[in-house]
């Protein structure tokens, strides 16, 4: 099970309180991962990345074991602490302004 902690706003859109926890079908990469975020709560679609290019949306980085993954490609296998449940997949928003 991948441990998800997703922000504020969306924990609010998908109605759930802390931790998420997902079952992914194969290899677990960051693109797996979010797919199947987006098929438990269908109401993140298109919130997180892109419908059409799949592109992480602006103001929402990934992290995972200290490090940024927003830039990696979407294949490339989450560190082996995350898909043992050892550590989260977060999801944070950035804040912007001056």
């Amino acid at each position: 099970m991948i441990r998800v902690i997703l922000p504020p706003h969306l924990r609010t859109l998908a109605r759930v309180n802390g931790e998420v926890l997902l079952e992914v079908q194969g290899q677990a990469t960051l693109r797996s991962a979010l797919d199947a975020l987006e098929a438990s709560f269908p109401m993140l679609r298109g919130t997180i990345r892109d419908h059409v290019t799949q592109q992480r949306r602006p103001f929402l980085r990934f992290f995972a074991c200290s490090e940024d993954l927003s830039h990696e490609p979407p294949d490339t296998p989450l560190p082996d602490a995350v898909i043992a449940g050892e550590e989260p997949l977060l999801l944070v928003g950035a804040i912007a302004g001056g």
